[in-house]
């Protein structure tokens, strides 16, 4: 810390309690100075020697109280005024970037110009000012402190303004010209602490990273931070990424529990303050900070109560940068009068207005933006991982036994146009909802089996897919066609066609005649499946697959079509392959295959019932 000694004469003020101070010399004082609640017995030579101000109150006071002046407005009070006071009797005085911003604010009120007398005190420290604490970067941030309990004095003098301009010239000045020490704490390579394997013994020169400024200026409260900052942007040397770490940290050192998602109650104004400031300063650049960081700015404005131009304005950034964000980040709790857990609704409007927004981008920018991603996401990258994002938020909220179907469905639906290569995060979310909401209704269980696509399922999806008897039976048989068919397809066999009330039940066989069914059938479609039914299922697919291998030679359709219908006749002891008769002879499906000739069965062998779970 820079500091400058004035005068060179021992301090002789002496205190008498806490309210008196006097000069102890053996001449008598002859004026008393009162500031504030502190009396300053002193010598009127000295003091009115090098202050105009003094000399007029002097001249102007009457002549019973000459001796004795008010002064109950001066700045800094009367530590300010002391400091002045020994300046006068050239006592020694030590100026630092803690008390001199309060001396030049008191020597500007006791006009202690150089007109007054040579080398005075505002002359002295504006010279102290400007060739050393300007020039320190601490010690500018410690001025500016400083300035907020000495304002409007500090203000109209541009000392605050002149820390301002020091404080980011610093700050962007180019990161091989910083000679001067700073704070940063980060964690250090195995080479600097000469730890690595691989060192030579040779430390090469510590470079100064881009951000070197970010910690220092944490120290500032949030309105001399909100001038800070807005004076760099203004300079436009510092990237927008930087200024976004600064943010980020900021908020972090001054908002308690905010890394945490957790906001005190002890100073809600304040902290609101805080956070509609933050919002305000954030770079206009898309990506300076992170969509994490900005869903818990969301999350605090929320808890605070801000404003709604701030919370706009939080929403808008974040559907821009959704594909960045984790289903953690997501989890936003609804206020306290509601019945559920979560904010489904914000989620809502974010993904609503992430898939407005790219809808709206020009071709062109998109393909470019894109290219800039990991191709292994195709071209439309942004909307699969969002769409992921979304199956892995459904999966949490599912949990939330107060979470309405509608809810439930709606957030799923605005995902349901992008294309995804895998729906086991869905099914994931699906199970779950089930699970945890075993009450609802046929017609929503089947509303919420419909978001999922079956053939978009893992194998190992499958296998807990087929065994799960929360899922409609509707489903099940999907789900069990399709591994079929998958195992099928992967042995080099071709995949063997349903009868028609079997591939009603597929995605995209709800047309046609086979949709001509009764609503009880349909209803029984849509009931949950038992462990025998489940059994017999994979039995008699497993038949048709093996029908299939042996006609893949050139055996009509029709014939494979026959031995399916006489393998489901045969089970006419099961209710499930009742329904599918039922069905089949509302279609009219069964006079022609029951005219013709049968192929020879194969036995089929059904699978082994095994429990497998998708975590």
């Amino acid at each position: 810390m820079k500091f400058m000694k004035l005068g060179s004469k021992p301090d002789s003020f002496q205190t008498d309690g806490d309210h008196i101070r006097y000069v102890a010399t053996e001449l008598a004082t002859d004026i008393v100075v009162n500031v504030g609640d502190v009396k300053f017995y002193c010598h009127k030579f000295p003091l009115l020697s090098k202050s105009a101000r003094l000399q007029k109150l002097v001249a102007t006071s009457n002549d019973e109280n000459g001796d004795e002046l008010h002064i109950q407005d001066i700045p800094g009070g009367p530590g300010a005024f002391e400091i002045c006071a020994k300046f006068c009797y050239g006592m020694t005085v030590t100026l630092n970037a803690y008390n001199v911003v309060a001396a030049r604010c008191a020597a500007e009120y006791l006009e202690m110009y150089e007109t007054v007398e040579k080398g005075n005190l505002i002359y002295k420290i504006d010279v102290f000012l400007n060739s050393s604490i300007f020039r320190s970067w601490k010690d500018s941030i410690t001025v500016l402190q400083s300035t907020k309990s000495l304002l409007p004095w500090s203000e109209e003098l541009k000392v605050v303004s002149r820390s301002l301009d020091s404080i980011a010239s610093k700050a962007s000045i180019d990161t091989s010209m910083v000679e001067w020490s700073y704070t940063y704490n980060r964690k250090k390579l195995p080479s600097e602490n000469g730890n690595s394997p691989q060192w030579n013994g040779v430390r090469k020169q510590q470079t100064v990273p881009k951000d070197w400024w970010v910690e220092d200026l944490c120290e500032l409260r949030i309105d001399l931070y909100k001038r800070v900052i807005t004076t760099i942007k203004t300079k436009g040397r510092v990237s927008g990424d930087v200024i976004g770490e600064a943010l980020n940290a900021y908020t972090m050192r001054r908002l308690p529990g905010f890394s945490k998602g957790m906001i005190p109650n002890n100073d809600i104004v304040k902290y609101r303050s805080l956070v509609e400031t933050i919002v305000w300063l954030l770079p206009a650049e898309k990506g300076t900070v992170s969509c994490s960081f900005l869903l818990r700015l969301l999350r605090a404005a929320i808890l605070l109560d801000c404003g709604e131009t701030e919370r706009n304005e939080l929403m808008r950034r974040i559907s821009q940068q959704l594909p960045e964000a984790t289903v953690t980040d997501l989890l936003i709790r609804a206020p306290a009068e509601e019945a559920t857990i979560y904010d489904v609704d914000i989620v809502h409007n974010l993904v609503a207005s992430f898939m407005t927004h790219i809808s709206r981008t020009d071709p062109v920018k998109k393909e470019f933006l894109e290219s800039t991603r990991s191709p292994k996401f195709g071209p439309d990258a942004s909307k699969v991982l969002v769409a992921k994002l979304i199956d892995g938020y459904l999966a949490e909220i599912a949990r939330d036994p107060n979470l309405p179907v509608s809810n439930f469905v709606n957030l799923a639906e605005i995902v349901s146009s992008v294309s995804r290569p895998c729906h086991d995060g869905l099914y994931r979310g699906i199970d779950m909802y089930l699970k945890e909401h075993p009450g609802i209704s046929k017609s929503e269980r089947k509303r919420i089996c419909r978001l999922m696509d079956c053939k978009k399922l893992s194998a190992e999806a499958c296998m807990h897919a087929v065994q799960n008897e929360r899922l409609p039976l509707r489903v099940v048989v999907q789900v069990l066609f399709f591994e079929q068919a998958r195992a099928t397809t992967s042995s080099g066999s071709s995949t063997p066609d349903l009868p028609g009330s079997i591939r009603a039940l597929l995605p995209g066989g709800s047309h046609g005649s086979s949709r001509s069914t009764t609503t009880n059938t349909e209803e029984d479609w849509d009931s949950v499946p038992t462990a025998e039914d489940i059994k017999a299922l994979k039995g008699e697919l497993t038949t048709l697959r093996l029908s299939g291998e042996t006609n893949r030679n050139g055996t009509a359709k029709t014939d494979i079509e026959r031995v399916a219908v006489s393998r489901m006749k045969g089970l006419a002891m099961s209710k499930i392959f009742s329904k599918l008769k039922s069905s089949k002879e509302r279609n009219g499906e069964i006079s022609s295959s029951d005219t013709s000739e049968s192929p020879e069965e194969t036995k089929s062998t059904p699978s082994v019932s095994r429990k497998h779970s998708l975590s």
